[in-house]
């Protein structure tokens, strides 16, 4: 049952896994003794602690997701409390609001955040930067930007988690819901994963 207590076992993690980098994802959770597995169905759900929503191409990802009849009860879950970490297309599919989203495009509408998608332009725009988070310890995180979105506005019970240095919020929390405009994962740099299991294990 989604949420239900861990005793001593591993927290089973979902990383959906209908398009992204969910590989890169159940292999850092793993690393983090987690057992992350792929979600790809609707009944699978009931059976995990957490779930991460990963990088990659946010509007194929809505598609398929309601396509597989996971959007809805995914959403429903998170609003119930399921520990969730989504991180660069994730961070838009948690969000209620997108400013440029293509015709159509939903999303699971978890997040009182409002994003811009592809707010640094395209892929050969990538960076990377350290950013001071103290939320997450001392030293800066390293953050790596692959075609990611901002957070132009957020609401009063959202927590602005890291900013880059010109005030532009890439790291957010509101209550069991992480999400990052960046790549950890692909960094290796697991301190926002290491925070998202102790949500799973605290909720």
């Amino acid at each position: 049952m989604a949420g239900s207590p861990l005793g001593g076992a591993a927290p089973r993690i979902g990383v959906l896994a209908l398009q992204g980098d969910f590989r890169e994802h159940i292999a850092a959770l793993t690393e983090l003794g987690a057992d992350a597995v792929p979600l790809r169905r609707a009944e699978e759900i009931a059976s995990l602690h957490g779930v991460v929503v990963p990088g990659g191409e946010s509007s194929v990802m809505d598609k398929l997701s309601r396509t597989f009849g996971v959007a809805e009860p995914l959403a429903e879950a998170i609003r119930a409390g399921l520990p969730t970490y989504g991180t660069c297309a994730g961070m838009i599919m948690l969000s209620s609001r997108i400013t440029d989203g293509i015709a159509g495009q939903q999303t699971f509408d978890v997040l009182d955040t409002t994003v811009r998608r592809n707010a640094f332009g395209a892929q050969n725009d990538s960076f990377e930067i350290d950013i001071p988070m103290p939320d997450l310890g001392a030293a800066p995180v390293h953050a790596v930007f692959i075609r990611a979105p901002v957070v132009e506005q957020h609401g009063a019970g959202v927590d602005v988690l890291g900013a880059l240095p010109d005030g532009q919020v890439v790291a957010v929390q509101q209550g069991n819901v992480i999400a990052s405009a960046f790549h950890p994962e692909v960094a290796g740099e697991n301190r926002f994963h290491r925070r998202f299991l102790d949500l799973v294990r605290s909720a």
